[in-house]
């Protein structure tokens, strides 16, 4: 798409990278309408949050679960020097998948602010994530909480896979929750070829690759 061609589509009201996320959705959730939560989420003190918003779906495919998705990581809003290009900002968005975990009261925001913190070192490291980068949590991902779940891994989404928007290519990278065991090995071996293969490993037995805070090492 040309700068002219942009120009004559939209006007600078339009959230083009925004609609074109809404429409990738509405492939899967038709008219079902998301809980969207607008920054700031006070969930936790500190720090602005980087993501414009996040959207949580409720899924009953494979299990029942908690879809949610990023609004920021990548262009939104009109900007005609973004017209045609390769990768839409930093050309993701994040998504999580979650199965409903007993200690939390409602929709699990404490996954959202996971996903600011994340967005927080892009923006401010200048490095981004790609399929198949992992990261060790030093904890629980869920702060005070007795879970094994301990770090992620980021995998495309299985149902949103990548778009192209007028602003680029997005990809819906999807965190994917870790046991210690996990972590640890691909610590001793730290290669996207080896966090490839253990994602192929979780979907075998879990293809939407949902994130269970009770899950234990086999």
């Amino acid at each position: 798409m040309t700068k002219e061609e942009y120009q004559k589509l939209f006007n600078e009201e339009d959230a083009v990278g925004w609609l074109s996320i809404d429409k990738q959705l509405e492939t899967i959730y038709g008219k079902q309408e998301p809980r969207h939560y607008a920054p700031p989420l006070h969930y936790v003190a500190g720090g602005e949050d980087p993501i414009d918003g996040s959207s949580i779906y409720d899924s009953e495919k494979q299990f029942r679960h908690y879809h949610i998705i990023s609004y920021g990581m990548s262009q939104l809003y009109y900007d005609e020097e973004q017209a045609g290009g390769e990768f839409s900002k930093w050309g993701f968005e994040f998504t999580f998948r979650l199965k409903p975990f007993a200690e939390d009261d409602g929709d699990p925001l404490w996954a959202i602010q996971v996903m600011n913190n994340l967005a927080r070192y892009v923006y401010q490291s200048k490095r981004w994530f790609e399929p198949y980068h992992f990261i060790p949590a030093k904890g629980p991902i869920r702060l005070e909480t007795a879970t094994d779940i301990v770090g992620l891994a980021f995998a495309p989404d299985p149902e949103l896979g990548t778009i192209k928007t007028p602003h680029g290519e997005v990809t819906f990278l999807q965190m994917v929750g870790l046991t210690s065991k996990e972590v640890e090995r691909l610590l001793a071996k730290p290669q996207t070829g080896e966090v490839e293969r253990l994602i192929n490993e979780i979907r075998e037995y879990n293809p939407l690759l949902i994130t269970d805070l009770d899950r234990t090492d086999k």
